[in-house]
């Protein structure tokens, strides 16, 4: 094949499951005082069997070398020998007692201008049919840089996943850890949603919520290119918006918790 004909076939290309997901990403606080702020942004959606094409569809992107919207394999979960899809599958398979191997679809950040910033990749994985049975969501602290991988089974019939699972990760110094999450998504389509709850242990009070509202915009070499110069500092955005809406919650006097691996927590 020339290099004309491939690149034919690369303008061409449609993936089939893989978009861009825009919208917003709501904060709120409701304990011990009240905080809140929404900002835009936007997410990938990657099917991990569609991954190579796709990135080959803008000059834009890349996951071997330098450009503005690299997709590197270290930034994400799992041993990076191995595919992103056979550690994901291998993890969830081995934690919930599954043997699936159908699609597995990811929703996250690339690194952007050289940067990256991923609070959280939700991993969708799907049987042979096509149906969410289970999701791991990998979640990363800011400036730690650790991360965690929580695991949890799906209901297919089910249009709302709602999973309460337990806290195992300091991610906010201005959130305890005796708290546990309230999940709730969606199958990913014209529309993703996601809500979850901080809730405490004791009591179950809401103290905080995050949402994710974002509209499908199919893959596109254009829409591509559109995405990156629309949101050309997401990164960085993301970046500042973390520290300065954690300066407002120390004006504010909320209280501080440190790392608990580094010192016993406290209160100002």
């Amino acid at each position: 094949m020339d290099g004309k004909t491939e690149r034919v076939l690369k303008d061409n290309y449609v993936p089939k499951h893989s978009a861009i997901y825009h919208g917003t990403v709501r904060h709120r606080r409701f304990s011990p005082r009240g905080h809140a702020f929404r900002y835009r942004i936007f997410m990938m959606y990657f099917d991990l069997d569609e991954l190579d094409d796709v990135l080959a569809m803008s000059p834009w992107w890349s996951m071997t070398s330098w450009s503005l919207a690299r997709f590197s394999r270290k930034d994400y979960f799992g041993d990076s020998a191995l595919p992103i899809k056979q550690a994901v599958q291998a993890e969830v398979n081995q934690r919930l007692d599954l043997t699936l191997s159908g699609s597995v679809r990811m929703l996250t950040n690339c690194r952007y201008f050289g940067f990256i910033i991923n609070p959280i990749t939700i991993y969708y994985c799907f049987d042979e049919n096509e149906q969410l049975q289970a999701m791991l969501l990998e979640v990363t602290n800011t400036p730690w840089g650790e991360s965690i991988a929580y695991v949890f089974k799906c209901d297919p019939n089910q249009v709302t996943q709602r999973i309460q699972f337990s806290k195992a990760m300091h991610v906010s110094p201005f959130h305890p850890m005796d708290h546990f999450y309230d999940w709730r998504s969606n199958v990913p389509s014209k529309k993703l949603a996601v809500h979850m709850q901080n809730k405490e242990l004791a009591g179950e009070e809401c103290v905080f919520d995050a949402t994710l509202s974002l509209s499908r915009i199919p893959l596109t070499s254009s829409s591509m290119a559109k995405v990156l110069f629309s949101y050309p500092v997401m990164t960085m955005q993301v970046a500042f918006g973390i520290y300065w809406q954690a300066l407002k919650l120390w004006v504010k006097k909320i209280p501080f918790h440190s790392h608990p691996t580094n010192s016993s927590s406290t209160t100002k």
